[in-house]
């Protein structure tokens, strides 16, 4: 089996310690920060190597010394010794191999996630809220970290759109399949006919990269400073606090009102817009790599409906992967581990049938 990957890696972490002891790059602190997080990336890798190449000259030695003659008391010994270092060395790859695969590593990365009121008028912005409260119940069930980062309410109390993180251990797990348009079927509490409409709003997770990560240069930003608004043009501030940032090479906009502070709204406002651009990145590069896959889980295309939740039935259906189940008012209220388990089992048979 080749070993190629693993040298190269070593190689890097070589090039790595040579740079870090750079003053040039120690007066560089964004440049630093970027190679110290590479260098602390691999460096379970390079450890584990070396003590797989430590055990692979050790097996070699015991294995000279057994080709030669011995009393059989030595050749028991050596003959044990080389089965516990044949286990180790098996250990030891099965330990790389897992560090080098990217599902394996996959780490609990903070989420932002974006819900927009799609077609249907005040009951979309309505819906909207209730996957809001409902995203809001799951973390609070999980233990998981929610911040509101923005929001635009409609006049009716629901939300035009909606910004908000969530962090905490298995969150990225449970909530990265939800990217999409989702649609509910019910009947309007304005509605006096009984008839059912058809609303929907659409969902974007956005994993928030760290800062080292996506390097924007402030030349490319424009920042308009604001008065604060609500629903129906009331200001809800008497200074200018909101925050409009423009990424100029990507066209991205962001909004920030909610805090009354305009330092604490354009913090938000760059926090989004990272994820914005780290989206965009990972979006084309998904596009050139897997045009073909036929589940399309976790996919980002807001425009694909995703998930139906109708009312009358007490029924969700996730079209993507054909499950259905009548516990519509429990996963409302945020009972969302039967469709994350189901979505990941079916993620997870694909990616063996590839």
């Amino acid at each position: 089996m080749s070993l190629e990957k693993y040298e190269k890696i070593e190689k890097r972490y070589a090039e790595l310690e040579q740079l870090l002891a750079d003053v040039q790059v120690i007066a560089d602190q964004s440049r630093y920060k970027k190679l110290a997080k590479e260098y602390s990336g691999i460096s379970p890798v390079v450890t584990t190597f070396r003590s797989y190449k430590a055990v692979v000259g050790q097996i070699e030695e015991t294995e000279v010394l057994l080709s030669e003659k011995h009393d059989k008391e030595f050749e028991t010994l050596a003959k044990v010794e080389l089965e516990d270092l044949t286990d180790k060395k098996q250990e030891l790859l099965d330990r790389l191999n897992d560090l080098t695969n990217p599902r394996k590593q996959e780490k609990d990365r903070d989420l932002i996630l974006e819900i927009r009121a799609g077609t249907g008028g005040q009951e979309a912005s309505l819906f909207a809220a209730d996957l809001f409260r409902m995203y809001t119940k799951f973390a609070d069930q999980k233990g998981w970290t929610v911040e509101t980062i923005s929001s635009n309410a409609s006049e009716t109390g629901g939300f035009k759109e909606v910004i908000f993180s969530i962090s905490g251990k298995g969150a990225e797990k449970h909530l990265k399949w939800e990217s999409g348009a989702h649609r509910v079927q019910r009947v309007p509490d304005t509605e006096a006919s009984g008839r059912i409409h058809t609303s929907a709003a659409t969902v974007a997770i956005l994993f928030e990269p760290e800062e080292v990560d996506i390097n924007i240069d402030p030349k490319e930003l424009k920042i308009d400073i604001f008065r604060s608004s609500g629903p129906g043009g009331q200001s809800v501030n008497t200074t200018d606090s909101a925050v409009r940032i423009t990424h100029l090479p990507s066209g991205l906009v962001v909004i920030c009102q909610d805090e009354r502070s305009q330092l604490k709204n354009k913090h938000k406002a760059m926090r989004v817009l990272r994820a914005r651009l780290a989206d965009k990145i990972a979006s084309e590069r998904s596009e050139k790599e897997s045009r073909d896959r036929k589940l399309k889980v976790g996919s980002g295309d807001r425009s694909e409906k995703i998930r139906t939740y109708n009312y009358p039935d007490r029924r969700v259906t996730d079209h993507r992967i054909g499950f259905t189940t009548h516990r519509l008012m429990a996963i409302m209220d945020g009972s969302l581990d039967e469709l994350a388990e189901a979505l990941n089992k079916a993620d997870a048979e694909e990616t063996m049938n590839d």
